[in-house]
């Protein structure tokens, strides 16, 4: 066999190879669209997934059962979440079976008033210190004792004041000389000892000195300490009994620091006691303590009352209704809002069937409803149930929130 002959047929068997290679290429090929995924729906539009939408995160490549719930898979477009009408697209007939709800902002009035507890205290400011006005000792201490409620007026201890009987024969002595300015110098010098004007005019009247004094109670209310006992002798200015009145009474409430922009001093408050059911007791806030105890969160809020017959009594618990006059605000069901820790958003329905995130800042919340301050306006449409799966939805496909319009 020549060498001619044997590159012949090294080139016959190298074209069949490759026409073979070919050909079967071919029919491969076929063979594989035939079997490929359909990736453009019945309308044209182009599938890039399938998911179960309660599960957003878990793709497939084919439509089909949920391994999750029982239910369809459906199918996510490459022209959601873009284009003229951004938003997160849920079919009609899926909208029942996902539990959405939509409502529309509206406005509105919060509860005017707010309950907190508190109890009742002492008012501090009607406070009354009893004290020898001149040394001497104590003669004797009618029967009281810490704790016991008085009458103003009550006695309290007898006490003898040497200091004071001479003074106050020497302004008698000076009286009779008959001189209208050493009279007067006299009479202001035992005004000057604390001596009462009764006990003054009591010496003019009957021309006899004494230095006995009857201490009475200046104020009615409840004896805190009693210092004075028969026989003890007294250093000028020395404490004999301290009384806290009774006529009024502070009720020091504990509120929680996020509504304590809700009080002002000079508003009205009722407090309701367990002590007397059905009586509601009214006053005013007349202080809002300036610190916050560290361990609640709450800030006092110091109430008013008046106390006719003594019936509260320090140490009662009440329940105070706080707050003012009810202002229109826009509303939103509570569960609408959702609450990130950053910000709050809500989904809005944009009336075609889709649905957006925007941003909303939150105020107040009471009887179910949210106060939203800025982000919304009266009649747009929020989702107040299913929206979570709505905004993992719009997280997945990269929805831009709503941004806030700037404050006015």
């Amino acid at each position: 066999m020549t060498d001619a002959t044997s590159a012949a047929r090294w080139r016959v068997a190298i074209l069949a190879t490759v026409l073979i290679a070919g050909g079967g290429g071919y029919w491969l090929g076929q063979s594989g669209k035939s079997d490929a995924p359909t990736e453009t729906a019945s309308g044209g539009r182009k599938i890039l997934y399938y998911y179960d939408p309660m599960f957003p995160n878990q793709k497939f490549d084919k439509p089909g059962k949920s391994p999750f719930m029982d239910m369809q898979l459906e199918p996510k477009y490459a022209d959601e979440g873009g284009g003229a009408a951004p938003g997160v697209s849920i079919d009609p007939s899926a909208r029942q079976s996902l539990g959405i709800r939509v409502v529309a902002a509206e406005m509105g009035s919060l509860a005017a008033t707010f309950d907190v507890n508190g109890s009742v205290d002492f008012n501090q400011r009607d406070v009354a210190i009893v004290q020898a006005r001149s040394g001497g000792f104590v003669e004797r201490v009618y029967r009281l004792a810490p704790g016991d409620v008085i009458g103003a007026g009550a006695p309290i201890a007898e006490l003898q004041l040497p200091e004071w009987g001479s003074a106050q024969t020497e302004y008698l002595s000076v009286k009779k000389l008959g001189k209208p300015e050493l009279t007067a110098a006299a009479r202001q010098r035992l005004r000057l000892m604390g001596m009462p004007e009764g006990v003054i005019a009591e010496v003019d009247r009957s021309g006899r000195t004494g230095g006995r004094l009857t201490v009475r109670a200046p104020i009615g209310g409840v004896v805190q300490t009693l210092n004075a006992r028969a026989g003890v002798t007294l250093a000028s200015g020395q404490t004999l009994a301290e009384i806290s009145g009774l006529g009024t009474v502070w009720l020091n409430a504990a509120l929680p620091e996020a509504q304590a922009g809700l009080v002002k001093i000079g508003q009205p408050a009722t407090a309701n006691l367990t002590a007397f059911p059905g009586e509601a007791f009214t006053g005013r806030v007349v202080a809002i303590l300036p610190t916050a105890a560290a361990d609640s969160r709450t800030l006092t809020v110091r109430i008013e009352l008046a106390n006719r017959g003594g019936r509260l009594r320090p140490g009662m618990f009440a329940v105070v209704a706080l707050g003012g006059d009810a202002k229109p605000t826009l509303l939103v069901p509570s569960e609408a809002v959702i609450r990130t820790g950053t910000r709050s958003i809500v989904m809005l329905e944009k009336g075609d069937g889709r649905y957006h995130p925007a941003e909303v800042v939150a105020g107040r919340e009471g009887g179910g409803k949210t106060e939203i301050l800025r982000g919304l306006a009266p009649g747009e449409k929020v989702v107040a149930s299913g929206q979570f799966l709505l905004d993992s939805e719009a997280s997945l496909t990269g929805l831009t929130v709503r941004p806030l319009e700037p404050a006015q």
